[in-house]
């Protein structure tokens, strides 16, 4: 397991290198180049500068998330193949500079959902928090505008201005996409870049839909065991796998996480590890790392993912906002760098228990 951080490049992330470099065990980061819009071809020569500024700071990348996917390809328009060729590029220019995991996702319109985000909790921290009741009685046009605002002049992934400019464009442009023809567009998108992953050794990580269930009449398929096990089996090879956010599959309390993560052995190529916690049905806040703190046994899910042999880099996700920081909402440093050495902490006992029986 290699421990990472979510980092958006030194133009847009308030978290420095140097600072990620001072957590204890935490080797590299997982980036992304923040100001190329979904579509376009990623450089060689942008991507290579990226990685030398990573590695001065005596870190690495271990992976990006995300090569975002235009919707053409979502959508399944006549244009899509031209976007994809761009997408194989961007593959083939990432794997010349030696980076092979790819996080991505394939939600319509939006990356992620919260109604609220800064909900106090009882010890004056804030977090992310969602309530479908709220989702189901507000005008969903409105609602995009009102999150936008809310996020204190940052920009965050999913929620870009040139995208929220376009929004009712892109509700018409997905009216007739079901979920039945939204998977069929996923796989259509893994065969046409298969051959591209096998030559270069990519390993494509598909993140869960968040939260796990459709939001504004807007399909989902990737947001259980089940619908997980489908994608694998219908694109049957190593490169196909899959982000693992217990945050994204544990909106849905149904979802068992531990027995998620055994029933995908090899499968999943990156993890999310965070906690929420559970009010009631369709109500949930996001919380500190540790299990006690929420509705997730954090032991259970690093136990997992040690015993199924993951290999693979893990960061901590969102974070509280705490001690007064003032930074990307839910990606500050502070608490994110305790989520960190917590879930090293559970693999280091885990790992020293299994190697001393």
């Amino acid at each position: 397991m290699n421990m990472t951080l979510r980092w958006y490049g030194s133009k847009f992330d308030t978290v420095t290198l140097k600072q990620i470099r001072q957590i204890p065990g935490v080797k590299g980061v997982i980036t992304m180049l923040y100001d190329i819009p979904a579509g376009e071809v990623w450089p060689l020569d942008r991507i290579e500068a990226l990685k030398a500024e990573v590695e001065a700071e005596d870190l690495k990348i271990f992976g990006i998330e995300s090569v975002n996917v235009h919707d053409s390809i979502k959508i399944g328009s006549p244009d899509r193949d031209k976007y994809i060729a761009n997408y194989i590029t961007s593959l083939e220019n990432l794997a010349k500079a030696g980076i092979t995991t790819v996080c991505y996702n394939f939600m319509p319109v939006f990356d992620w959902t919260r109604t609220d985000l800064a909900k106090m909790l009882s010890d004056g921290s804030t977090v992310f928090a969602y309530d479908q009741k709220i989702i189901d009685s507000i005008d969903r046009d409105t609602f995009f505008n009102q999150s936008n605002d809310r996020f204190g002049g940052y920009v965050m992934p999913g929620w870009e201005p040139e995208r929220l400019a376009k929004i009712k464009e892109l509700f018409e442009a997905y009216k007739d996409v079901t979920e039945n023809k939204l998977f069929d567009n996923l796989i259509y998108f893994l065969k046409a870049i298969q051959p591209t992953c096998e030559k270069y050794g990519i390993k494509m990580a598909i993140h869960p839909d968040d939260p796990a269930w459709p939001i504004f009449n807007l399909p989902r398929i990737i947001t259980s065991k089940e619908k997980v096990l489908k994608v694998m089996k219908a694109v049957d090879a190593p490169f196909n796998g899959l982000t693992f956010c217990a945050g994204s599959f544990g909106t849905n309390p149904e979802n068992d996480l531990p027995g998620m993560i055994r029933a995908l052995p090899g499968r999943i190529h990156f993890a999310h590890v965070r906690n929420l916690h559970h009010i009631e049905p369709g109500v949930f806040e996001e919380t500190a790392h540790l299990s006690s703190e929420g509705s997730f046994d954090l032991y259970e899910i690093v136990k997992a993912l040690y015993e199924t042999g993951f290999e693979g880099p893990v960061r901590p996700d969102h974070g509280r906002m705490i001690w007064d920081e003032v930074a990307m909402p839910a990606y500050g440093l502070y608490d994110r760098a305790i989520g960190a050495s917590y879930i090293l902490g559970l693999h280091e006992a885990i790992d020293k228990n299994a190697t001393r029986k």
